[in-house]
């Protein structure tokens, strides 16, 4: 199956489950996720009108970005974002999804005052409170939010979570109409939160049930990633 036969496919998922959830189907954003693959893998998406691409890794994305920037109208970071590699992507990213600390938010302020730019960003959320994720815990998301107001070179734009891969779909619904709630009383406060971003290629469908209008999608557009040692 090619790429744009997958594409297809995916949009017209995204189409039901957004009617599912009585929304317009172009409410929901399409990210594809292009971690481990190359140029050559990627721009059959983009012929297909792709123009916002999703990394993980900052030195990926940099990289990337020399090649396909012509091409790509938005950047995102979705990845883990440690505070010292903020500077090589502040002025190549419209939007980081997982800023979870004081510390990355404090370098994302300096790095974008440096030039001269409001960056947008989304709060990673760990609501399982998983050993293994990212994110900042409920009870601690007003806090960081609090000091986010307070950067003028940022802009808190919504919400995103990783569930674990191994909750099945009554757990995955618990998650996600939970973020959904928590972002509807930001939202209700804070005008600027317009984005909930939640799954990813095997339960996006569930997500955007429950609410989400971006979904973060892979593998089931490029393949299975491959690692080389």
């Amino acid at each position: 199956m090619t790429i744009a036969e997958k594409l297809d496919i995916i949009k017209s998922k995204i189409s039901d489950s957004a009617k599912r959830s009585g929304r317009c189907p172009e409410e929901v954003m399409l990210l594809p996720v292009t971690k481990t693959k190359t140029v050559e893998e990627i721009m059959p998406a983009l012929t297909c009108g792709i123009r916002a691409i999703g990394e993980n890794y900052v030195q990926e994305l940099v990289e990337k970005y020399e090649v396909l920037s012509p091409y790509v109208d938005e950047f995102h970071m979705i990845g883990h974002l440690q505070s010292n590699k903020v500077k090589y992507l502040i002025d190549k990213v419209s939007l980081i999804h997982s800023v979870d600390s004081s510390s990355v938010l404090t370098q994302i302020q300096k790095q974008a005052q440096k030039i001269g730019k409001i960056q947008k960003i989304l709060f990673e959320v760990n609501l399982t409170k998983e050993d293994s994720k990212f994110g900042v815990y409920e009870e601690n998301l007003e806090e960081l939010y609090l000091l986010a107001k307070d950067c003028p070179n940022v802009s808190v734009c919504g919400l995103m979570t990783m569930p674990p891969v191994y909750y099945e779909e009554p757990k995955l619904r618990e998650v996600f109409s939970k973020l959904r709630r928590i972002f509807e009383d930001y939202k209700a406060k804070d005008s600027a939160f317009d984005t909930l971003s939640m799954g990813m290629s095997n339960d996006y469908e569930i997500a955007i049930e429950e609410g989400s209008n971006l979904v973060r999608i892979g593998s089931k557009i490029f393949g299975p990633r491959i690692y080389q040692s």
